[in-house]
């Protein structure tokens, strides 16, 4: 019964960001390369993946299907993103999660779900507007006590636990936000993981979009281009793989 749950999400899923997304993950040429399993068209494949992974709760895909209907519904992050997020977590024993880019609230509750009891997630968004039905969700789900929302630039909250001492006490940082802003909040979550800690970007693919020449991109292009390319060759500080999951998923796990 769960999994025909979790199948027919998928498809009210699917059905709901059709209505947004005609064409999203094609790449210069039209062909698809890159794709939310939300926006796959019907892709069969990512389907089943989705099927055949652990189920979102119900608090979850009613906050997919929600956001869906959202006029910015592209930014939500795609579920195969947020689901491999919560593992990733788990596998940690996380208990300390920094997300950037809050939006309605679909990779906050994800981490506060599998959080430990005790545990904590740092919500960083500028948007009071946008997370006041994160904030719904996050009640819903009873994990309120869970989530510290902080409405700021993230530069200046991440830098705000730094300087509170919490520098090397995080286990786990997803971003999904502005992508001028993704080196910055690189930069300054290194320093809040520990050793061992992940770092996961949404969107580095771009829907294929960082495969044009520089001077065919856009700002955000050119942003992603160059942190894929530093990702690559930061072999000191970070063990990198970029993954055609979504619309492009970086780990960096903190060495």
């Amino acid at each position: 019964m769960q999994n025909t749950i979790a199948g027919a999400g998928v498809f009210t899923l699917g059905i709901l960001a059709g209505r947004y997304w005609s064409s999203a993950g094609t790449n210069i040429s039209g062909k698809k390369v890159v794709a939310k399993s939300y926006n796959s068209d019907g892709d069969p494949i990512k389907t089943y993946c989705v099927q055949h992974s652990t189920p979102l709760s119900a608090i979850q895909e009613k906050c997919m299907s929600e956001t869906l209907k959202h006029p910015r519904a592209r930014m939500l992050g795609a579920p195969e993103v947020i689901t491999l997020n919560a593992a990733l977590i788990k596998a940690l024993g996380g208990k300390k999660v920094i997300d950037v880019g809050v939006f309605t609230g679909a990779s906050s509750l994800a981490a506060a779900l599998v959080v430990p009891k005790g545990g904590k997630v740092i919500a960083c968004d500028i948007s009071e507007e946008y997370t006041r039905e994160a904030v719904k969700r996050w009640n819903e789900a009873g994990v309120q006590d869970i989530v510290d929302l902080r409405i700021a630039p993230a530069t200046e909250t991440l830098q705000s636990l730094i300087d509170a001492g919490e520098a090397g006490s995080y286990d786990f940082a997803f971003i999904d936000a502005d992508k001028l802003g993704y080196d910055s909040y690189y930069e300054l979550c290194l320093q809040l993981l520990r050793p061992g800690g992940i770092i996961a970007f949404d969107n580095t693919l771009w829907s294929g979009q960082v495969l044009l020449p520089e001077d065919q991109a856009d700002e955000s292009t050119k942003a992603l281009k160059r942190l894929n390319d530093k990702l690559a060759k930061d072999s000191l500080r970070s063990f990198v793989v970029q993954l055609n999951v979504g619309d492009g998923y970086t780990l960096a796990v903190k060495l």
